[in-house]
């Protein structure tokens, strides 16, 4: 195979950008070790953020993005795989510097790759991708921390957003108690039949006048907003509560006191699935092809890569919910 089709972002003159679905050389691919055939890859906020040109996440230009990947090896020259193993690939450098996995082909470092687990499928991989890797690293750092479904209701902010809605499923699934927060109120119905008791109105949560520390109500939260939606679930937790911190859509600074760490032995876990080790992604994988094995088709809209840069322009414009799974071939 000489060509191959890929989501192709590319500079104009002017300076914008411009997305679309491109014939390309296989001579544009890292000299890595492993050539993967994709056949399921997924959207995520960095892969908008890359095909509109964001240097912070890809510097370099012409570029494929696309952060996960799931499919099959085509040959590797560290001997670490064989042909026609079924694998998966997030996080790391794909589909930043790295040509992503919103392609027919990848060609990646062996050290990135997951095998697929017994009982998982790759569209199913990609159906959690990592949006559903986050959170399922989010729900697990709150088991580890003793917060289960007898302690009380878990808040999870940002709810109609990827990791949002499986963590929100997740959480269901294990048997906790979720209450849901967002902005959207046209998803309040679809939140509640994936899983939450009850969706809370960002603004109406938000509209409390400041305080040093609030009731406390929540057992534990899944944080994907930041800024002050966070500070006030972190004063909001019940004792020895923790919340698990995997975004920053709301805001990167934190002001905030020591009281709810003092007072109530407050606990914030923090969350990042992109550069975890292989071991750690792998216990995850692992969970989801078994005790996690729950329906995801509620929460994940299936599209093709003629479909994608509408859809990530979307995510950028706050229109897009859920998670979407792209399916490279037709």
């Amino acid at each position: 195979m000489e060509h191959f089709k890929a989501l192709w972002t590319e500079e104009n003159q002017d300076g914008s950008f411009k997305t679309s679905l491109q014939d390309l050389s296989t001579e544009i691919l890292a000299s890595h070790e492993v050539l993967v055939q994709v056949l399921y890859s997924s959207l995520n906020y960095k892969d908008a953020l890359s095909a509109h040109g964001h240097r912070g996440i890809t510097q370099q230009f012409p570029h494929i993005p696309g952060i996960d990947a799931a499919g099959i090896v085509l040959n590797d020259a560290s001997g670490k795989f064989q042909a026609g193993d079924q694998v998966i690939i997030t996080g790391f450098d794909l589909g930043m510097n790295t040509h992503g996995g919103l392609s027919e082909l990848i060609q990646v470092p062996a050290s990135w790759i997951i095998p697929l687990p017994p009982n998982l499928s790759l569209k199913r991989a990609m159906q959690i991708g990592t949006a559903g890797l986050t959170a399922g690293m989010a729900v697990l750092a709150l088991r580890q921390n003793n917060i289960f479904p007898d302690s009380g209701e878990i808040l999870v902010t940002g709810a109609s957003g990827g990791v949002g809605m499986c963590a929100i499923k997740l959480l269901h699934h294990l048997g906790y108690r979720v209450l849901a927060l967002s902005g959207k109120a046209e998803m309040a119905e679809t939140l509640i039949k994936i899983g939450a008791s009850r969706v809370i109105d960002r603004v109406e949560f938000m509209s409390e006048k400041p305080r040093t520390l609030y009731p406390m109500t929540f057992a534990g939260g899944i944080d994907t907003v930041g800024g002050d939606v966070l500070v006030k679930l972190i004063k909001s937790l019940q004792f020895a509560g923790a919340v698990a911190v995997c975004g920053m859509a709301g805001g990167v600074d934190l002001p905030l006191q020591v009281y709810p760490f003092i007072l109530r032995g407050a606990r914030v876990l923090g969350i990042y699935s992109a550069d975890s080790p292989l071991e750690k992604k792998q216990d995850i994988w692992n969970l989801y092809a078994n005790e996690w094995n729950y329906e995801l088709e509620a929460i994940a809209e299936t599209i093709n890569l003629v479909q994608a840069p509408e859809v990530l322009s979307s995510m950028l414009e706050g229109r897009s919910h859920g998670r979407y799974l792209v399916q490279i071939l037709d």
